[in-house]
């Protein structure tokens, strides 16, 4: 995104964007539950970096 304004931070330009959070849009304001499969997390990770036991 790019904005009007900018900012200078450890010498390099950065665009300054603001957005607000409100209770109409921020999760925990709305109710909004969301469900986290853990478990399916855990079998995804350990099946992308299991190591093979060929030599």
């Amino acid at each position: 995104m790019k904005s009007a304004r900018k900012e200078n931070i450890d010498g390099t330009e950065y665009y300054i964007v603001l957005r607000d959070v409100t209770m109409d849009s921020h999760p925990a304001y709305t109710g909004e539950k969301r469900l986290v499969d853990t478990a399916g997390r855990v079998e995804k990770f350990t099946t992308k970096f299991k190591r093979s036991t060929k030599k």
